[in-house]
């Protein structure tokens, strides 16, 4: 940490105004009094990897490229997502998809009442069933069953078709990606989609699975984190014999534990900044979204 951001957060966010957000359910931007603003969902942790759910505004400190940000809204309620699940179904999962479509049950089941989904799947195909985001749970589960099966590993180009169908909406949006290997067929690269996810404010969820599959043992993308760490979600990577139940489980608890901070960007010039968020405690981290497309006069 430089001495700027030493000082800023010894000296604390004093003054700072708390903006209480919108009601759970309203799917809607951050704007106050005309103002566009910059908001970041943030994952904070202690050393032991728990969540810390109990933290106040002064903890929090913002920096752009650098420079420390007023914080204009902080908010701790449990918000709304609206996410796609993607799931690996090429050949090399065959042994496993009962344990891979489990554990996103036991993801589906855990939605709140005003989240929305849709599920999808990918191989040398891509696929997201139709009807739009839905929040009835039973009916996404049941349409795990209809997905299909193929042969390749088309990674990036499922994780763009998921960017794709989150286009338009509004609020807290993620793409949760499962995968048991590298990418084999794609016709865009990671940092393509990358690029994507940060001009669209889209967090990436993966969980890259490490499969038996004819005496070989696969090995996720390593891609996977990188986009994950980029635009703020989480990266986990298991082996076939782990629990991937408990794994979308602690998805889902992270997803309605994430604050919501917001600021007023003080340089509008169109380009890519750099974001960093601070804890003001050493035994915390907080993970959020590294950098943002700043809006242009």
């Amino acid at each position: 940490m430089n001495r700027r951001k030493a000082l800023f957060l010894l000296m604390g966010l004093a003054t700072l105004v708390v903006v209480q957000g919108p009601l759970a359910g309203e799917q809607q931007p951050l704007f106050r009094s005309g103002t566009e603003l910059v908001d970041l969902y943030v994952t904070v942790t202690d050393d032991d990897g728990r969540l810390v759910p109990d933290l106040v505004q002064e903890d929090f400190a913002i920096f752009d490229d650098e420079e420390p940000q007023e914080i204009a809204i902080f908010d701790n309620d449990v918000r709304p997502i609206t996410v796609v699940l993607m799931l690996d179904s090429s050949i090399s999962t065959t042994n496993v998809m009962h344990l891979i479509m489990g554990g996103a049950e036991q993801f589906l089941i855990r939605m709140l009442p005003e989240d929305r989904a849709r599920v999808g799947a990918f191989n040398d195909k891509i696929e997201v069933l139709p009807g739009g985001f839905i929040g009835d749970r039973d009916e996404l589960v049941r349409a795990l069953d209809e997905l299909d099966f193929g042969n390749e590993t088309r990674l990036f180009d499922a994780i763009g078709a998921g960017l794709d169908a989150l286009q338009g909406v509004e609020g807290r949006k993620v793409v949760l990606v499962l995968t048991d290997g590298q990418d084999s067929a794609s016709q865009v690269g990671w940092r393509d989609v990358l690029e994507q996810a940060i001009a669209e404010d889209v967090m990436i969820y993966s969980i890259g699975l490490e499969v038996e599959y004819f005496n070989q043992r696969t090995s996720p993308d390593r891609s996977l984190r990188r986009l994950a760490e980029e635009t703020g979600g989480g990266y986990f990577e298991l082996k076939e014999t782990d629990e991937l139940g408990s794994t979308f489980t602690r998805v889902s608890q992270e997803l309605h534990s994430q604050y919501v901070l917001g600021f007023a960007p003080s340089v509008r010039d169109g380009k890519i900044h750099s974001l960093d968020v601070q804890i003001g405690r050493r035994d915390m981290t907080a993970r959020a979204r590294q950098s943002y497309v700043a809006p242009s006069d």
